[in-house]
């Protein structure tokens, strides 16, 4: 690890944070009497902090970002380069990454033509809702407004973003919300509450989501927007016959389908995005995080020409999408994510993610065997989760503040795991895994045999 850059005054840095940061996702309190923690350098899958301390991060980023791990000159160079050249000029026009990106991603994504950019997940999906709006007024007199979303799924923080949350805690004190966002049900087989497994509960939990639409009138309904596997809610993969289901309801009532990729895309379940896995095909999909691996912030909101022609009036001046995002503009953004995706192509981390999430899930589920506080073991490619529960028969969840000291025991290991916090009540309980896809069985057998000690030494 390279010190010099901090080495004269590692104190002075802490001290400045301490005093000026605010800290996402943070209570402070505790920073009155302990240093906050500040990572200094990245390599591969691991990462320092400033005292000089090595992690392995399984987390990536911390928040499932960096896909192709730390340190990539090549990456960084591209970025320096195009910002030396031309570094943003406002969306209402072009610039060649932006153009070169837009066809590589939509490549990769049959049936989806248009690219708009912006620079947070937030914000790719205010977009897609203010389109589903837009096309309300245009197109349905204003009527088929109504955006569903999921119990569980999380979509972003800004106060629309959080009105399509599913999450209690995430949401709490930050209403009232923008109205016309209603919410389904999730698709949790693990607590399916009739019994029902398999494809059976699959089709059953879609079917709930028609019922909604039912109950609120399927001319007021204009979009439902999912996660295709729901990530900070506990890593739920739906059941076989889930996604063709909800497919089916879409076409039946006219209804845009909006997947979140936020987390799931651009290889981290195996496929380029997390839709591919489950056959269906999406009217709009929104991605942030992985597409340029936190090298560089950009946001898409990728939509079908269908969609895209729906904004091509010139008669009225009020026609077309009314938005712009001004850090879109940003040619540092699709610089990085061209290579970001040239990487994963030519070193395969799609089909490492899928054969190194196989050794994940093996390892957990070898703890399970081990554990009986381990209730279930769920994910797909290197997205994994573990719910720890006080009763297998119960299902009763482990508290969330020991859930966090298993994650704070595995840090003091120098394993960064994560876990749900703060955003279900009564069932923050997970341990989440989303490490860089680079991730080898050794990375892996360490994070696991890290849980292992954590778990025994909290829970017994």
């Amino acid at each position: 690890m390279d010190t010099q850059s901090f080495a004269n005054d590692p104190g002075h840095v802490v001290e400045a944070d301490r005093a000026h940061v605010w800290h996402h996702l943070s209570q402070h309190k505790p920073y009155e009497t302990i240093d906050p923690r500040i990572i200094v350098e990245g390599k591969g899958l691991r990462v320092w902090d400033i005292k000089g301390k090595e992690h392995i991060d399984a987390v990536s980023g911390g928040v499932w970002t960096v896909n192709v791990g730390y340190g990539r000159e090549r990456i960084s160079k591209a970025v320096a380069d195009q910002l030396t050249k031309m570094c943003f000029f406002g969306g209402m026009a072009g610039t060649i990454p932006g153009a070169q990106f837009s066809e590589m991603l939509t490549d990769k994504m049959p049936g989806l033509d248009r690219v708009y950019y912006a620079n947070s997940g937030s914000e790719a999906n205010e977009k897609a809702f203010k389109m589903v709006r837009q096309i309300s007024h245009k197109h349905h007199g204003g009527k088929k407004y109504k955006i569903l979303y999921r119990e569980r799924d999380y979509h972003g923080t800004t106060i629309t973003s959080l009105s399509a949350g599913g999450q209690e805690e995430r949401n709490a004190q930050y209403g009232p919300f923008t109205p016309g966002f209603v919410q389904v049900p999730h698709c949790l087989e693990y607590r399916a509450q009739d019994g029902l497994a398999g494809e059976e509960y699959g089709v059953k939990a879609a079917q709930a989501i028609e019922d909604v639409i039912l109950r609120e009138g399927p001319d007021t309904v204009g979009a439902l927007c999912l996660e295709p596997i729901t990530a900070g809610g506990g890593i739920i993969v739906p059941p076989k016959g889930y996604w063709d289901r909800v497919q089916e309801i879409c076409k039946k009532y006219d209804i845009l389908l909006h997947i979140d990729e936020v987390v799931c895309g651009v290889g981290r379940t195996g496929t380029w995005f997390g839709y591919q896995q489950f056959g269906v095909q999406p009217d709009i999909v929104t991605m942030a995080k992985g597409v340029a691996s936190g090298y560089a912030a950009i946001s898409c909101c990728v939509t079908t020409n269908a969609v895209f022609e729906q904004f091509k009036d010139d008669t009225d001046h009020l026609s077309y999408f009314r938005d712009i995002s001004t850090f879109g503009g940003c040619t540092a953004g699709p610089a990085a994510a061209i290579e970001n995706m040239k990487i994963i192509e030519e070193e395969d981390l799609r089909g490492n993610s899928t054969r190194m999430g196989e050794h994940l899930k093996g390892n957990l589920n070898a703890l399970m065997e081990k554990h009986k506080w381990i209730g279930d073991v769920r994910g797909m490619g290197l997205f994994a989760g573990a719910e720890l529960v006080l009763d297998r028969d119960t299902k009763e969840p482990v508290p969330e503040k020991q859930v966090a000291a298993i994650v704070a025991d595995c840090m003091a290991q120098g394993i960064i795991i994560g876990a749900t916090n703060r955003s279900l009540p009564g069932f923050n309980n997970t341990l989440l895994f989303a490490p860089p896809l680079i991730a080898t069985k050794d990375d892996l057998d360490q994070v696991t045999d890290a849980v292992d000690q954590a778990i025994g030494r909290v829970l017994g």
